[in-house]
């Protein structure tokens, strides 16, 4: 029984987009995907949802490994908010795009997830040729001629489908967060309290979070643009068209082309694999410029992340010193009750000499001297307790 839950657990439902857009669901396990494919254990591992990896964009042989995810826990309607967008937020945000890409395929995982229906669609919609494009010839593909320059190749179309939907995603979340962040900080610059405070770290903590998969995805991004054999290796189609050509397969031996088991990036030591270099030129523009549009826009993205820190600690310093300010008073209170305190024992030291009960002579028609006595001791108290607030002051001891 344990065995057969196990199995059961493995077994994952994908679904397969050819260059017309249609759609097959698959209900198989990971082997059938590595013969389908012919991809290593290894590079499937990163798509396992139940093992965490990091977003990553590889680039093999034959396909293209995809791992977007972008998974925001935050709550926001338990801040209780008073714009009603915010309140109605879902407390688990979640968009996780696992995608095998070859020159003529897409496999995605989870198709039947609400956040990657709309991802499906669209590839649905995007992945068909225009209906002026025309196939290139087969001389064209020997001569390597404009027909297939002009093409924008299929995996590039459905790599941008994923970063985009992933771009989007990401920068949605940043809005929310920020139209829910700014309203709670300026609250809490005006009314310090146990509630806004509260509220302020829930905010913070989902930052921090958002924060962390927008860099991660940036990251990548970067990797990919500072290394242009890491973009060659992204070039499915013309690695297909030179494979397929009689060309391709002299001056390179045959265990080059027809390895299954090329480098990972997470285990390399080289970053480009022999096989591309020998037979794929470095010419990445068009993926270079495809790669920078979206690096621009997840990088506009962490900015503004960065601007809402910045405003979330100016707003911590400007608490602190009110919270300074306050603690400040508070002192300069308890040492004026202090000083007070020794002012007056002074004049009930003098009470109490007056009023020990021994008896002596000279109180003896002297009752006319109580008043005196009264207003004396007073005064000494009351000079004293100016004159030590004054040299305070003076030397800026405490506030005026």
């Amino acid at each position: 029984m344990e065995l057969q839950l196990k199995k059961t657990a493995l077994s994952r439902s994908w679904i397969l987009l050819d260059k017309d857009g249609t759609g097959t669901i698959l209900d198989v396990d990971k082997y059938a995907i590595m013969r389908m494919v012919e991809i290593h254990a290894r590079d499937l591992r990163i798509l396992d949802p139940l093992l965490s990896y990091p977003s990553a964009i590889l680039g093999r042989e034959k396909v293209i490994v995809l791992n977007l995810e972008a998974i925001i826990n935050f709550q926001l309607n338990s801040l209780s908010f008073s714009f009603s967008s915010i309140s109605d937020l879902l407390e688990l945000l979640l968009q996780h795009i696992k995608a095998i890409i070859t020159a003529q395929e897409v496999l995605l995982r989870d198709p039947m997830d609400d956040d990657i229906v709309p991802i499906v669609e669209e590839l649905r919609r995007r992945l068909p040729k225009s209906t002026g494009d025309e196939e290139p010839s087969a001389q064209d593909r020997e001569a390597g001629g404009e027909g297939e320059d002009n093409e924008f190749p299929f995996e590039f179309r459905a790599l941008e489908v994923a970063l985009e939907a992933i771009c989007s995603f990401l920068d949605a979340r940043t809005i929310e967060l920020e139209t829910a962040a700014y309203p709670a900080l300026d609250e809490l610059t005006s009314q310090i309290s146990s509630r806004n405070l509260d509220r302020v770290r829930k905010l913070k903590s989902a930052m921090t979070r958002l924060t962390n998969r927008v860099q991660k995805i940036r990251d990548e991004l970067e990797n990919l643009l500072d290394d242009d054999d890491d973009m060659a290796d992204l070039y499915l189609s013309k690695k297909l068209a030179n494979l397929s050509s009689p060309a391709s397969s002299f001056g390179a031996p045959n265990w080059l082309l027809s390895s299954p088991n090329p480098d990972s990036k997470i285990h390399r030591s080289s970053k480009a694999s022999t096989a591309t270099s020998v037979q794929v030129e470095n010419d990445v523009e068009d993926l270079e410029m495809l790669l920078e549009a979206y690096f621009t826009q997840i990088e506009g993205t962490l900015n503004k992340l960065n601007t809402l820190r910045e405003y979330i600690d100016d707003t911590e310093d400007y608490i602190n010193i009110q919270l300074d300010s306050h603690r400040n008073q508070l002192i300069q209170l308890e040492l004026f009750l202090s000083l007070g305190t020794v002012c007056l024992s002074i004049y009930s030291l003098v009470g109490a000499i007056f009023g020990m009960n021994i008896p002596y002579t000279w109180k003896d028609g002297h009752g006319y001297m109580f008043k005196w006595v009264v207003m004396l001791g007073g005064m000494v108290s009351a000079s004293l307790f100016l004159s030590i607030v004054t040299y305070a002051r003076r030397k800026g001891l405490v506030g005026s």
